[in-house]
């Protein structure tokens, strides 16, 4: 049966340590497929989200040449607040039989428990939950009885927040993003204006 992981996310912008996790997840968790979710519109975010077409072209640079990866556009394609639940039903609808599993950090993991569906959710794929640096996994312990496996991932203090904020002030992002994103995020003036965060 084939192995298929689902890596969802804002990915606003995508960076390094996402690329790192899911190189880790692919190959620890021997994946056949790994298909990146960019979140079309994430129902737990407060800030504006830089429009999908960006977020799209972004991972497409971020993923182009790895091998087993792919680019899922369910979540853009769907209207309304995107929900996992409804991803991972409609994948499995569309797709049939694999073995599915979502790949996460500590901190969503931590937070599982407050989505919409939850018990489904861990009914209808495996979790691998990557231990981000300084982040506590403690989750909900209905949430954490469900087999879960922990991906080792490498110490990469990067967060979307502080590349946003250093491409803001004119900062160089060269070291947390792949150079053609680097380059898409200056060629698109992305996150220049306050509301980036």
């Amino acid at each position: 049966m084939r192995r298929i992981g689902l890596f969802g996310g804002t990915f606003d912008p995508p960076q390094l340590a996402h690329l790192a996790l899911a190189r880790c997840a692919r190959d620890a968790l021997q994946l056949d497929e790994l298909r990146w979710i960019p979140t079309g519109q994430p129902w737990q975010k407060s800030r504006t989200i830089t429009a999908a077409a960006h977020r799209e072209a972004m991972v497409r640079l971020t993923i182009a040449g790895e091998p087993r990866f792919t680019l899922e556009r369910c979540e853009i394609e769907r209207g309304g607040p995107s929900m996992t639940l409804d991803t991972v039903r409609e994948l499995q609808q569309r797709d049939g039989a694999a073995a599915w599993v979502w790949i996460m950090g500590s901190d969503q993991y931590a937070n599982l428990h407050t989505w919409r569906g939850w018990r489904e959710l861990l009914q209808r794929v495996t979790l691998a939950v990557a231990e981000r640096p300084g982040v506590a996994s403690a989750a909900h312990p209905e949430v954490a009885a469900h087999p879960h496996t922990m991906v080792p991932l490498p110490p990469l203090p990067i967060s979307a927040t502080d590349i946003r904020a250093r491409v803001q002030r004119g900062e160089s992002i060269a070291g947390l993003v792949t150079d053609a994103v680097a380059s898409y995020i200056d060629q698109h003036h992305l996150y220049r204006s306050a509301d980036a965060h």
